[in-house]
């Protein structure tokens, strides 16, 4: 029997060119006057980034994707979506839910208006990342308009397309800094059908234990996460699956109500948990922290709690301590460190200050894409 499939296109495609006519006059007056440009879809994660890391001769102009909407094919047999960048994501999202699919590495919105550019220029994920995998996995093609006002495709609509250099992957996290992203391709999921979640006491290192204990084991487990004592295990896929990790990891404890255990992660992903509320002390810096799973928990200075999510892949901790401080401890274990979200501006910027080998890569890239430096220059590492 042959599998059949819906196609839809949206009507907007002639709306579409008059948008992207405007963005493309609006790029080529910023290349003519020297002005910078700030790509925006909702602002839902315009916190995220370095400011002001790059010296500039005019006011950084914001350059809007918010017309630029619309789901344009959406094939549920194929497993692929194309939107334009400036589609809501709960639309998006809404309508992978009507044939029982979602986007796998679960993004956070941060707001109402985020955006499917936004999200795939953030690059941030949400609890089932260390399950499903990154955004960047889910990439499989993009348009954007570079610093010459041309149009660029890379990647295409199929899973098995790319050869050579992943470019399309690359808008993954590039925070706008490479060109002005306008269409996406994306892989989806089917949602699983059925989900629990279970929640077990035990100390920071005990958790950290077991993580990695049931990371080796055949379970279907999408998230897990520890803070305040309790290890939160979220249990997705077939019904008999499920049935019986809860068993094996619940021993006879019973699973959290469907509805809390939705709202929980939700929290998560949103950061409106009440971890997020913040410390007392306004100056301390949120850090998000990308370690190895397998460390042990980490003694960080000035830190009162931490929150850990992906296994023991990421953790979060407040600090007021001396960035550098805390960036030499996590390097020092093999991991990464990122002033998520932080009261002022720090010398070293908000991520990881990378090798010179490294950096050389990241500004070759950004003059390739950007040679002008229009997009959002330092944004993520200076001139890059």
């Amino acid at each position: 029997m042959a599998v059949s499939y819906r196609l839809l296109i949206c009507p907007g495609s002639e709306m579409s060119e008059t948008v992207l006519n405007r963005l493309r006059e609006q790029v080529l007056a910023a290349s003519a006057t020297g002005t910078t440009l700030t790509p925006i879809g909702g602002g839902t994660k315009a916190f995220y980034g370095n400011r002001g890391m790059e010296p500039s001769p005019s006011e950084p102009q914001p350059i809007s994707t918010r017309e630029l909407t619309g789901i344009v094919a959406y094939e549920p047999s194929e497993l692929v979506v194309v939107a334009r960048a400036g589609t809501s994501l709960s639309e998006l999202e809404a309508a992978l839910a009507e044939r029982g699919q979602m986007l796998g590495f679960e993004p956070p919105h941060f707001g109402p208006g985020a955006t499917i550019g936004g999200c795939v220029a953030a690059g941030l994920s949400g609890p089932r990342r260390m399950a499903a995998g990154a955004v960047r996995d889910f990439v499989l093609g993009v348009r954007l308009l570079d610093s010459n006002g041309l149009t660029l495709s890379f990647g295409g609509q199929v899973m098995k397309n790319v050869a050579g250099y992943d470019v399309a992957r690359l808008m993954a996290g590039s925070l706008g800094t490479l060109g002005l992203l306008t269409e996406v391709s994306l892989k989806v999921l089917p949602r699983p059908a059925a989900e629990s979640t279970l929640e077990l006491p035990m100390t920071q290192a005990e958790a950290l234990l077991a993580f990695d204990r049931w990371s080796g084991q055949p379970l279907p487990i999408s998230a897990m996460t520890w803070f305040d004592g309790v290890a939160s295990i979220r249990l997705s896929g077939a019904r008999a699956a499920v049935h019986a990790a809860l068993q094996e990891l619940g021993r006879g404890q019973a699973a959290v109500d469907p509805t809390l255990a939705q709202a929980f992660w939700a929290s998560l992903r949103e950061q409106i948990h009440p971890f997020f509320e913040g410390p007392t002390a306004p100056e301390k810096t949120l850090w998000r922290l990308a370690l190895p799973a397998r460390v042990a928990p980490l003694q960080v200075p000035g830190a009162a709690s931490t929150l850990i999510e992906w296994g023991g892949a990421q953790r979060w901790v407040y600090s007021a301590a001396d960035p550098l401080e805390i960036r030499s401890i996590v390097a020092g274990v093999g991991g990464h460190s990122t002033r998520f979200r932080s009261p002022g501006a720090s010398a070293d910027g908000v991520f990881s200050p990378l090798p010179p080998a490294l950096l050389k890569i990241h500004r070759n890239l950004k003059n390739a894409f950007d040679p002008q430096g229009l997009f959002n220059p330092g944004r993520l590492h200076p001139q890059a």
